[in-house]
């Protein structure tokens, strides 16, 4: 397989791939007023960078919080447009040493804003450095080793931390309390991933049906990068069949060759149901299905999960994972009634 395309699963992520960083910035959008949904924090946001701009100050750090592609790095992007000020985009894993963190934090101006992707995966000792520069704006470098060490003080320009987290549980408490903006994204409604689908259709300048847009946002697992992926892909098909606009009969062919049913669900989906199934009501744990379908845990917790648990399929209980009577009956087993008080579960 070529190193851009994407697997059938790989579309279903919500974690952006390097093949699409460039497709993404085409239909990112740049203020608020392009930007549809999440209401509630857009509205807080306004808010809070009026008030910056008014006192002259940065705004104050935010972290960001939710499922992989709801708008976390476009929302940080147009914080600072919004702003005025430049941004430093950097990811949690990529910052090993303090040294790396002092690199950055070192070119910000007044006002700038670092944006840092994947927070909890920060360093913990690049993590204890972000404490005084946040709060006080300063970190303390230490230099040479043993009898030699000595510590040098870099003061730094008052700047805007904009953290980005699906995890926002792994979080050290002491970085977590240092944001003074807390904001959660959450899934987008099918009308609003509609309106989503039907604006990048326009900027990729392809004509797609009112019908078709709703069908492919009733899929996408309530996710704008899920939407636009099913998009492209879904341009790719109306291409190679030279039809001149994508209807409901075009999106039906390029979802099946994803692998999307009506439901919405993937072939992952109905193998971690059929994993969990293969339990016969007893509780499966994550490692247990991580093995049985080839994944990595981690992104079965925060890619497949969500959307099985939030649409009624799957359970999720301190003993592990049970199917609920909807998931049974997708996974073509007959409910057992093991007598818990949650109604439904397998």
């Amino acid at each position: 397989m070529a190193g851009n395309e994407m697997t059938r699963d790989d579309v279903l992520s919500g974690h952006a791939g390097f093949s699409e960083e460039s497709f993404e910035l085409t239909l990112r959008p740049r203020h608020f007023g392009e930007f549809v949904g999440q209401a509630k924090v857009v509205e807080n946001l306004q808010i809070w960078i009026k008030a910056a701009r008014h006192r002259g100050e940065a705004m104050d750090h935010a972290l960001f919080s939710g499922p992989p592609g709801l708008g976390k790095t476009t929302l940080a992007n147009i914080v600072a447009a919004e702003m005025e000020a430049d941004i430093i985009t950097t990811s949690g894993p990529g910052m090993d040493r303090p040294r790396d963190l002092a690199g950055l934090l070192t070119k910000l101006k007044k006002g700038d804003i670092l944006f840092i992707d994947e927070i909890h995966r920060v360093n913990v000792s690049v993590a204890e450095y972000l404490y005084a520069a946040m709060e006080d704006y300063f970190i303390d470098i230490m230099i040479d080793q043993g009898p030699n060490a000595r510590s040098l003080r870099l003061n730094l320009e008052p700047f805007t931390l904009i953290g980005a987290t699906t995890r926002e549980g792994l979080l050290p408490p002491p970085l977590r309390a240092r944001f003074g903006v807390h904001e959660r994204l959450d899934y987008y409604p099918p009308v609003e991933l509609q309106q989503i689908i039907s604006n990048s259709a326009r900027i990729l300048g392809c004509d797609i049906d009112s019908d078709a847009a709703g069908m492919l946002a009733e899929r996408a697992r309530g996710t704008p990068r899920i939407a636009n992926r099913f998009l492209r892909r879904i341009r790719d098909v109306a291409h190679a069949e030279a039809a001149a606009r994508i209807d409901k009969r075009i999106v039906e062919s390029g979802l099946k060759r994803l692998g999307v049913d009506e439901s919405g669900l993937s072939e992952m989906d109905r193998r971690i149901m059929a994993a969990i199934a293969g339990y016969e009501g007893r509780p499966v744990g994550i490692k247990s299905i991580a093995v049985m379908v080839s994944e990595e845990e981690d992104t079965i917790e925060e890619v497949y999960e969500p959307y099985l648990i939030q649409n009624g399929y799957i359970e999720k209980t301190p003993r592990g994972r049970l199917l609920t009577i909807k998931g049974a009956e997708m996974a073509g087993k007959t409910p057992v009634d093991n007598g818990q008080k949650q109604k439904g579960l397998f």
